[in-house]
């Protein structure tokens, strides 16, 4: 097997190429968006290759994938050499939906997930870009291969506010604007980096609504300690209020002496001050509203009619992986 160096870019089918080349345990972080939907107005029916409709129809992604000789052969290994879980799993899936195009999909994705999990350190995690038209089934996949436990979250990204051409043009559905990211870690020893997003307008003037004589801005906080002398609370005075605090009385004296206990009147519980320019920021829940998908017009935009703004990769990154790392982008 030759040598693979950090920045190398292959090209051809990927399950040879992960099989042949990428190593066990030798990637930090995996990235992918497999071809799901080019967000056009296509409709494919579960219905067998053979041309036989069945009830159930979906609004599906553009692919290039057919149950055909290629297919069977590929589920075939995964169902006699692959693992016994997902050897069930797939041969469950395909007498639930019969052998269609959503399925050879699936048992495309199947092997080829199989194959990255492989690939990943124990600390390594896996983010899976997909729509609701398959996500479910996904998940279904990954739960299998991965494990129910190292199931991490689902990302809801909001990639725009409104899809041109629904509302006012006699559609019987909500315009879909968001995409579904599945994030998975190979075992319980995966790290995570929290990442920030910069406070609103509308939270700093509802939260920061103090300022000091030099300009700094600044919140109020309690520091009473929650549960009190149950979680090990300490218990004194302070400004002539006893408490449970959060803070040792040591820590209490270093805070007041440096300003930041406050004391509206005499009476009231002291609270603590919170600075803006001390802040990291809110930090990035599973809804992702703040980043929308590339405008036809965006200066980053290269033609590839999928490609997401570099803005959803540099978060994915900075949340689970480090400098230095190995990141791969499989699709």
């Amino acid at each position: 097997m030759p040598p693979i160096t950090t920045n190398t870019l292959f090209y051809g089918d990927n399950l040879p190429i992960l099989r042949d080349y990428i190593d066990d345990e030798s990637v930090d972080l995996i990235y992918l968006d497999p071809p799901f939907n080019s967000n056009r107005s296509y409709n494919v029916l579960f219905k067998d290759e053979t041309g036989q409709e069945a009830e159930a129809q979906i609004t599906a992604f553009e692919d290039t994938w057919h149950w055909n000789a290629h297919t069977e052969q590929v589920y075939y290994d995964l169902v006699t050499l692959g693992d016994p879980q997902v050897s069930s799993m797939i041969g469950a899936l395909r007498e639930s939906i019969g052998s269609n195009q959503m399925m050879a999909y699936l048992v495309m994705m199947a092997a080829r997930l199989s194959e990255l999990r492989r690939t990943l350190n124990p600390t390594g995690s896996l983010f899976l870009h997909c729509d609701p038209t398959a996500s479910h089934y996904l998940k279904i996949v990954l739960d299998t291969i991965f494990g129910t436990g190292m199931f991490v979250n689902e990302i809801v990204w909001k990639r725009a506010s409104t899809i041109k051409g629904n509302a006012g043009q006699g559609s019987k559905m909500f315009g879909p604007n968001t995409d579904s990211i599945l994030f998975y870690r190979k075992t319980s020893r995966g790290f995570f980096n929290p990442v920030f997003r910069p406070y609103s307008e509308e939270y700093l003037s509802k939260f920061y609504k103090y300022t000091d004589p030099d300009g700094r801005r600044y919140r109020l906080i309690s520091m009473i300690g929650p549960g009190g002398a149950a979680k090990g609370n300490p218990q004194y005075e302070v400004m002539g209020i006893t408490r449970f605090w959060r803070y040792s009385r040591k820590k209490m004296e270093e805070l007041i002496a440096t300003g930041l206990v406050v004391q509206s009147k005499p009476g009231t519980v002291p609270v603590r001050k919170q600075y803006l320019d001390k802040g990291k920021g809110v930090a990035a829940q599973s809804l992702w509203d703040d980043i929308e998908a590339l405008g036809p017009s965006a200066a980053e935009r290269l033609g590839y009619p999928t490609q997401k703004p570099v803005a959803l990769l540099e978060r994915i990154i900075s949340a689970s992986s480090n400098l230095g790392d190995v990141v791969l982008d499989p699709f």
